[in-house]
């Protein structure tokens, strides 16, 4: 891994989102002789910050702050110039505000990821892994619509060029991103200790983000172009995660019902792909080019033999979460 790692140029697309922050300080602090990263981001209140942030862990890789959208390809093309490995992290995430801002989400989604495939193919890029979510299998809201659109894009990618290699990570809910769960339960209990829940029958697939960034760095050195890479993940209830940080006896849980593009479960493994899956240490890859012909399954957060609650409770207890 250092040696793959070393001297080697990387740019992140979303680079001041939270996952773009982990795998930054991630690699700064466990691959030191990293030549540079470059971070890529639109909004430059959140790169002055990352900045400064950065500025305090005594960070000695140098770090580029590169304003720039995704949509705007001349500038990313340029961004790319001279860079090996690209972490795409950049996209709309918020299902209410992709599903009322249909065409920006597509543009950003879909024809960004476009984009960054042109361009890393122009620049002769190495490797470019592309971050995917679960709301990609069986989409139901636009979001999954344009992941879902995005990781064929990627896949299909690599029949355009023998030196550019792209693959895609793939996961669920995450633990300790900007709007994750666990802040916004507490804000609500703070506010008047009612809690809104849209389906108590809800269940989710959950990671924390420093483990899954760990997971997306570490891929990265092993994708050889065309797989799905997804980590082992939790599934949990949504409403016993939830009585985990807020007292039974002392909060009022109120029902809302679920919202446009909601699932009550989510997948992360279609009973389609299931044919060209894999079990590995790691988790699980999905390859087209090796199909195993085995028996059809499907990976869903409803399946009560991924409900590992003392798992996930240890850990929680052992961040001092809960």
């Amino acid at each position: 891994m250092k040696t793959f790692y070393s001297n080697k140029e990387i740019l992140i697309t979303g680079g001041t989102g939270t996952l773009g922050k982990e795998i930054t300080k991630q690699l700064i602090k466990n691959y030191p002789d990293v030549k540079g990263i470059r971070i890529y981001s639109r909004d430059e209140e959140k790169h002055r910050l990352f900045s400064e942030e950065l500025k305090s862990i005594n960070a000695t890789v140098p770090v580029a702050f590169l304003v720039g959208d995704i949509r705007d390809r001349t500038r990313l093309d340029r961004a790319l110039n001279g860079v090996d490995i690209v972490f795409h992290t950049a996209a709309m995430k918020q299902i209410p505000h992709c599903e009322f801002n249909p065409i920006e989400t597509v543009r950003t989604n879909v024809e960004g990821s476009v984009n960054v495939i042109d361009c890393s193919i122009n620049n002769c890029i190495e490797k470019v892994i592309l971050i995917s979510t679960d709301k990609a299998c069986y989409p139901v809201n636009l979001y999954g619509c344009t992941k879902a659109t995005a990781e064929k894009l990627f896949i299909h990618a690599n029949v355009y060029s023998t030196l550019t290699k792209f693959s895609v990570c793939r996961y669920g809910n995450v633990l300790g991103s900007r709007g994750s769960i666990i802040p916004v339960i507490r804000e609500q209990y703070a506010k008047d200790k009612t809690i809104l829940i849209t389906d108590e029958r809800m269940t989710r697939f959950w990671i924390f983000i420093d483990t899954v960034a760990k997971f997306i760095i570490d891929r990265m050195q092993w994708m050889t172009g065309g797989e799905i890479f997804i980590p082992d993940m939790l599934a949990f209830p949504l409403l016993n995660f939830i009585e985990l940080f807020i007292p039974k006896h002392d909060v009022t849980i109120k029902h809302i019902g679920v919202r446009a593009g909601e699932k009550l479960h989510e997948c992360l493994i279609t009973e389609e792909e299931s044919l060209y899956s894999m079990n590995v240490s790691w988790g699980t890859l999905i390859d087209q080019k090796r199909q195993t012909r085995g028996v059809p399954f499907k990976m869903s957060s409803d399946s009560t033999k991924n409900w590992e609650e003392e798992k996930l409770i240890a850990e929680l207890k052992r961040r001092n979460m809960i």
